[in-house]
């Protein structure tokens, strides 16, 4: 084709010529080019119709030939053109950059082709390779990369296979999907999946990079996935992940295309300036109709400024990378991560984000550490010496590589150092500071009975009335009855003697025990004269009765009212609820429970739970039973099916309180019980054989089956709605809680099985809930780990001091190894101590000077390693803590002291906060106390009882055991281990 001022002229057969005919006179009419055709015969070379199109071109003045110059002709038709043009003596110009300018800048139509192709791209990645390669090394297959190409390629050409509603005709491939893995990597976009099998043993890496057209327009997206990798490769991971994050965040309106790649490049310098030869020299190029637009390369060199509507491949790898392995092929490896990202007015939209790179959703660990039976020699030995020998090979390999104890160890020691500099820039900034949280209530004087005495009732009889309308109480005193609100009653009790009188007494509160903890007239109004408690008697015991009910139902109901309304004033306002119209049908659930439950005491109803525009609604048929639970108020939510438990739950643990009934929370639950409770009421037992039983049983599982497929549906669905892009900023998904992972302990009162999720530790069943966000642990203490205990506690620390420190207390000790583990890889500091330790205190210290805990090594003081590598410097503290028989001579002046001992005791812990009284009274023996009352007796003419006798009774009440022989020197309590 070669455009001139008034025509447009085309070389090509018979064939295509009448194909082109139709744009003739659509040319002419819509900007008055006239369209000549130069038809050549199938032999012909064209050269006699190449002469015609320049002899046109040449009676024009002074004519300038735009030709694209950097693409290399392709075919002898166009060869014979290139060369034609060269010798015509034409002033010749590349014309590259013009058309790459206009093809840049998509408009609408172009934008929704190439966000169809990143949605296709990126949920053939999440959808079919994710779920391939997890089934592939889960089950150890031996699979080729090729194999997996052919896959993947079958998958994108088919939508309907990962549930994607594109139709087939429209979507084509940009290349053969990627798959790398075994030591040979390229990062070239050119480059290929062999036929070697993919190589998925520890530390190894796998990469794989996607491309997918809509409508001619494409989209990209590449990910490196690591099993089992080491701390060299973690961090190279993370390092790249961040610079990419970096290089997406540079794709801005105004900015030059080398400022991305200088973005990237500032942060490897930073993080790791050791893997800057390893950075590739390019962070991508734009892409659109074609794979690479030329022009818009995304180096260092590149000063072409991007524009709104630009679309942009941003590519970034490590490639050469080396880390110590046994095994070769795990030697050599690369990373790569690549997203497709669109220039908007105010910034960037990554359009294949569907798919996660975070390091969670790629690291992946299979190596649990059992024994490799196929690989060793099968020797017939003692079961001693193999047990030996097997732990000999656990601790340490023929290759000395590092135990899994020593590899935590090195992880904990690099999270201490990186928690202590942490804590220190947090403590500097004063962010620990938190609010008390209390809400504002209502004083006494805000609850008036009656504005006017003339809405005083006309009194009937001087007997004591209440009225329920007004929530008075009226009074008679001297002659008059006296209006008092129900609220200023503290208690109100009745008492019968023996002459058949009743008698009432109501008291009062007074200052010093005012309505509410922080009622300011308390103060206000210490000079009036209160009336603190009147008694009546009466000779009708029903009528007694009756008052006192009233007066006590009255000021329940008063006393609820006014908590729900100062809950309900703490509130955070939010914005409505916005109903799905008629487009958008909401997602649904039927036939659910809540919790919290609803108030009221009639029967409960269970209710529907549907996902709307930008929220939740559960509503029973009862119109006063309806919760709104807003997607932005959300901050974390689980799905849970029933496997050992009997129920199934969507769990929401919320940013802001709401309230559910009168009731304020910030978890709500929706639930199912998948099993009846049906207890049989014949005494005998049924056989296991018995076809009732069995077909009762199987009614479970069909009904337990159905019910955790709705709930995954409705998972499935509401986590597609929040994978549109309006929905993006919040980062939400539904987490499943990770049973493997899960160990018993007593988070309140009772035993409960906690269970870690990708994000939270949680336990869901039980009531109260427990819900901890593990991007706000400070760090964690095991306390009583050793010394032969059967169990231990887990204390976490927040980051936010304020916060009350969380207890986990009766974790059986078989599961220590697991939480370790745990704790290790989710990046969370551990610490192991022998004792409980007093956090009120410990807080309270860093709190009040944080200068002189960052001096002292932060948190290092709870490592026990480093404790007791250094016991001359510690000797003094250990002593204070050490459980000992031996009486003391005598008292330390330290006892005394206001300090508060960093280890409490079972007795403490019921109120560490609780120091009152003396020395004296601390350390008292049975035998003191008994010698004091003694005292006291004998000064106030009591006679006391005799040695023989009182032992006699301290016997009898006590037990024999507990009896023993008086000492005539006391002894101290001993500390309780």
């Amino acid at each position: 084709m070669v455009f001139s001022e008034k025509q447009i002229h085309f070389l090509c057969s018979q064939k295509k010529a009448s194909l082109l005919d139709v744009v003739t006179k659509s040319a002419k009419e819509a900007v008055n080019v006239d369209v000549v055709m130069h038809v050549k015969a199938k032999n012909d070379d064209g050269l006699t119709q190449m002469d015609a199109i320049l002899n046109s071109i040449e009676s024009v003045d002074s004519p300038v030939l735009g030709y694209i110059a950097r693409e290399a002709p392709e075919g002898k038709l166009l060869e014979t053109w290139t060369e034609k043009i060269k010798s015509s003596g034409l002033h010749l110009s590349d014309v590259t950059n013009g058309l790459s300018n206009l093809f840049a800048v998509k408009d609408s139509g172009e934008l929704t082709n190439v966000k169809k192709a990143a949605y296709l791209t990126a949920s053939a990645m999440k959808q079919f390779v994710v779920p391939k390669l997890e089934k592939v090394i889960d089950e150890e297959k031996k699979v080729t990369h090729s194999s997996l190409m052919d896959d993947t390629e079958k998958a994108i050409l088919e939508p309907a296979r990962i549930k994607v509603k594109l139709k087939a005709d429209n979507v084509d491939i940009c290349y053969p999907p990627i798959f790398q893995s075994g030591g040979n990597f390229d990062l070239r976009p050119s480059a290929s999946s062999n036929d070697d099998h993919l190589y998925y043993d520890s530390a190894s890496v796998i990469i794989c990079a996607l491309g997918s057209r809509y409508n001619s327009y494409c989209a990209n997206v590449a990910r490196t996935f690591l099993i089992d990798s080491n701390t060299t490769q973690s961090k190279a991971y993370q390092v790249l992940l961040k610079a990419h994050e970096a290089a997406v965040g540079a794709v801005m309106p105004g900015n030059k295309g080398s400022d991305v790649y200088k973005a990237a490049l500032a942060v490897v310098q930073k993080e790791a300036p050791e893997l800057t030869p390893n950075l590739t020299k390019s962070a991508g190029t734009g892409i659109g109709l074609e794979f690479r637009e030329s022009g818009l390369n995304l180096n260092e060199k590149n000063e072409r400024v991007m524009k709104m509507g630009m679309v942009f491949n941003v590519s970034l790898g490590f490639q050469n990378m080396q880390t110590k392995s046994s095994k070769a092929k795990s030697q050599n490896y690369a990373l790569l991560i690549a997203d497709t990202v669109i220039v908007t007015a105010s910034g960037h939209e990554v359009v294949t984000a569907l798919s996660s790179k975070a390091f969670k959703d790629v690291a992946y660990s299979f190596n649990d550490g059992e024994e490799e039976e196929d690989e060793r020699p099968q020797v017939k030995v003692d079961s001693k010496v193999n047990e030996a020998l097997y732990s000999k090979a656990t601790l340490r390999s023929d290759n000395h590589e590092m135990s899994k104890e020593e590899l935590r160890r090195q992880h904990q020691a690099e999270l201490a150092r990186q928690k202590n500099e942490e804590t220190a820039q947090r403590l500097a900034g004063g962010k620990s500071a938190a609010g008390d949280g209390r809400s504002s209530s209502r004083t006494s004087n805000d609850l008036i009975a009656y504005k006017n005495i003339n809405d005083v009732p006309p009194p009937r009889d001087l007997m004591i009335q209440v009225d329920q309308r007004n929530e008075a109480i009226l009074i008679p005193l001297y002659g008059s009855m006296v209006p008092f609100h129900v609220a200023t009653v503290k208690t109100v009790s009745s008492q019968a003697d023996t002459s058949r009188n009743c008698y009432i007494r109501i008291i009062f509160n007074v200052p010093g025990t005012p309505f509410s903890s922080h009622d300011p007239n308390a103060l206000k109004n210490q000079t009036d004269i209160f009336l603190k408690e009147v008694s009546f008697r009466s000779k009708d015991p029903r009528h007694i009765s009756e008052i006192v009910q009233q007066i006590k139902t009255l000021r329940r109901n008063v006393v609820s009212r006014e908590s729900e309304r100062a809950e309900r004033a703490s509130l955070v306002t939010q914005e409505k609820l916005v109903l799905a119209g008629h487009k958008f049908k909401p997602i649904r659930l039927t036939d659910l429970w809540i919790r919290p439950t609803f108030p009221g005491r009639g029967r409960k109803l269970p209710g529907t739970l549907e996902a709307h525009d930008n929220g939740f609604r559960y509503s029973t048929s009862r119109a006063d039973e309806r919760v709104d639970i807003l997607f932005g108020n959300i901050k974390h939510a689980f799905f849970q099916a029933a496997e050992k438990e009997m129920i199934t739950l969507l769990h929401f643990h919320l940013h802001n309180h709401i309230m559910v009934g009168n009731k304020k929370t910030k978890d709500v639950q929706f639930y199912v019980e998948v099993m009846d409770v049906v207890q049989t009421l014949g005494g005998g037992k049924r056989s296991a054989y018995d076809p009732d039983e069995i077909e009762e049983e199987q009614r479970e599982r069909d009904r337990k089956n159905k019910i955790n497929m709705d709930f995954q549906n409705f998972v499935n669905r509401v986590n597609d709605l929040w994978g549109q892009p309006k929905f993006k900023s919040l980062d939400l998904e539904f987490d499943q809680p990770l049973r493997e992972l899960g160990f018993h302990g007593v988070p309140h009162k009772a035993s409960a099985f906690i269970v870690p999720t990708s994000s939270c530790l949680v336990e869901l069943i039980e009531t109260p809930f427990l819900v901890v966000t593990l991007s706000e642990i400070e760090i964690v203490n095991l306390e009583r780990v050793g010394l032969g205990q059967k169990n231990f506690d887990m204390a976490i620390v927040f980051k936010d001091f304020k916060r009350d420190v969380l207890r986990i207390d009766s974790i059986p000790s078989s599961s220590l190894d697991g939480i370790k583990e745990w704790l290790d890889t989710t990046d969370i500091k551990y610490y192991e101590s022998r004792l409980n330790m007093n956090w009120r205190a410990i807080l309270k210290t860093i709190t009040d000077d944080p200068q002189n805990f960052i001096d002292e090594g932060g948190w290092e003081f709870l490592n026990l390693e480093a404790s007791d590598s250094d016991s001359d410097a510690s000797q003094e503290s250990d002593q204070g803590y050490e459980p000992s028989d031996v009486e003391p001579e005598s008292e330390s002046e330290d006892d005394g002291s206001e300090s508060a001992s960093l280890v409490e005791s079972d007795d403490d812990e019921e109120d560490g906060s609780e120091e009152d009284g003396s020395e004296e009274e601390e350390g008292k023996t049975w035998e003191e106390l008994e010698r004091e009352a003694s005292n006291a007796d004998k000064e106030k003419g009591v006679e006391s009882d005799s040695e023989e006798e009182r032992k006699r009774r301290k016997m009898k009440a006590f037990g024999k055991s507990r009896a023993g022989p008086s000492s005539s020197a006391p002894k101290r309590p001993k500390f309780r281990r």
